[in-house]
């Protein structure tokens, strides 16, 4: 069997676990890296044995599927590319800056064909797959996800960037149609909410 060669863009923190644990997978192949950053990138080629590339379209070239691991507002360019490529995709989530971007994402995904997959990464955490066989009826959820504040990820709102995976979670239990949201957020330390 072939193996999936698997292009990662954005080898920053989280980039270069994707590299770590894609090539742990005997049928994934990291056919190469890009970043704008040449020295990290360099850094990550070496440590993982793993090519580089100087321009995002020379990867794109040689890849089945791209794993997408840049700041949020770059994704929907990198997505958009890779799509009309006739690449799958993944992107970390948030998926992009806006619900139009992700729609449009989708549909040119489905006309091609195409998979694309967000990293709700806490979908497949042991614990959580261990109550899917389970009839939850939760009848109140209060969920709290505190972290120390890190600057990698505040290109976006922390409810995109962290709480989004509880939210994903409570859909997943709670099988009913939300009624109301209520929220507040405000910023502190970053250019966009980082407490809510």
């Amino acid at each position: 069997m072939d193996k999936v060669r698997i292009g990662v863009v954005g080898v920053g923190h989280l980039g270069r676990l994707h590299v770590q644990q894609l090539k742990q997978v005997p049928q994934a192949q990291v056919s190469g890296i890009f970043d704008i950053d040449q020295k990290r990138m360099e850094e990550v080629a070496r440590e993982f044995q793993v090519p580089v590339f100087s321009n995002f379209q020379d990867l794109l070239n040689i890849s089945d599927a791209i794993s997408i691991v840049t700041p949020t507002t770059t994704h929907f360019h990198y997505a958009e590319q890779s799509l009309e490529a006739g690449r799958h995709v993944f992107i970390e989530k948030p998926m992009t800056t806006t619900v139009d971007e992700a729609e449009q994402l989708i549909q040119l995904a489905r006309r091609k064909g195409l998979f694309i997959q967000v990293g709700h990464i806490e979908r497949f955490n042991r614990a959580i797959v261990a109550l899917e066989p389970l009839q939850i009826r939760p009848l109140f959820i209060e969920s709290h996800r505190l972290a120390n504040f890190n600057p990698r990820g505040t290109d976006v709102a922390v409810v995109l960037d962290l709480m989004i995976h509880d939210i994903d979670l409570i859909l997943s239990f709670v099988k009913s149609p939300i009624q109301d949201v209520q929220a507040s957020g405000v910023r502190v330390v970053s250019p966009t909410e980082d407490i809510a």
